[in-house]
């Protein structure tokens, strides 16, 4: 199937844009492109005129447009997981003060859908629309378990255990045996292995064929949330995922 070459650079241009890259200079984009800043400002200027482009007036830089939050909003609208999970999130957070989270498998990675962020959270770095690896979150860790070996196997193809902490696990065979282990107790844990001081716990939502869709979890603090107090968490997680998982159809 063909390509057309101007859409292709077109959204090679969107996907620049990150929560470290959130402006580009015009000069920035042509380097990182390896194009002809004309090429590179028709692009823009297309963009632009469809407002999934703004350029700042004072700055001259280039960052995304609201029409992503238009759109953004309107493919999440659709997700049943996130609407039948919503209420179910919200309670969750309310009852513990601790923010709670739905997560979704996109490719390798995992993608946050949606959030509730409870009264004592100190923790922000969860937000709609990011993105975050597997090999080093809860939810990830929930994703990554409940999958067959060859699906597992094609996950871990080119993949890359960067450590964020020094508790995060950096090799195939630890992950595996990780994933074994989510697999039997029916939920994962974050042991400070995507960010210092940060404790999070995960379970898999089923839909009505059985599948794993979608992963909720709860982020704490180690500072404020003991074991014993994490262990409830889980145990409320486990409520929680189960009502939703019956709501989408599921029956064990």
């Amino acid at each position: 199937m063909p390509i057309i070459q101007a859409l292709d650079r077109a959204l090679q241009i969107i996907d620049l844009f990150d929560d470290h890259h959130m402006e580009y200079k015009l000069s920035e984009i042509s380097s990182e492109m390896k194009l002809h800043k004309s090429t590179v400002h028709s692009l823009l200027k297309t963009l632009q005129a469809h407002h999934y482009i703004v350029q700042d007036e004072q700055t001259g830089k280039y960052r995304l447009g609201l029409r992503f939050i238009e759109k953004g909003q309107l493919l999440l609208n659709h997700f049943d997981i996130r609407e039948t999970a919503r209420p179910h999130l919200r309670a969750l957070s309310t009852a513990t003060g601790q923010t709670t989270n739905l997560v979704i498998l996109d490719g390798k990675e995992g993608i946050y859908i949606d959030k509730v962020e409870g009264h004592k959270a100190a923790i922000r770095y969860s937000r709609i629309g990011r993105r975050i690896p597997l090999h080093c979150s809860a939810v990830g860790k929930v994703l990554a378990a409940f999958r067959t070996i060859d699906e597992q196997t094609q996950m871990m193809v080119g993949h890359t255990f960067v450590k964020h902490t020094d508790k995060t696990i950096d090799n195939l065979e630890a992950f595996l045996a990780e994933l074994e282990q989510v697999r039997k107790q029916g939920y994962a844990i974050d042991n400070e292995e995507n960010e210092p001081g940060v404790r999070c716990a995960a379970v898999p939502i089923y839909n009505h064929n059985g599948q794993v869709i979608a992963a909720l979890s709860i982020s704490t603090m180690v500072a404020y949330v003991d074991d014993q107090e994490l262990a409830q968490l889980i145990d409320l997680l486990l409520q929680e995922k189960s009502e939703i998982s019956r709501q989408l159809g599921y029956r064990q």
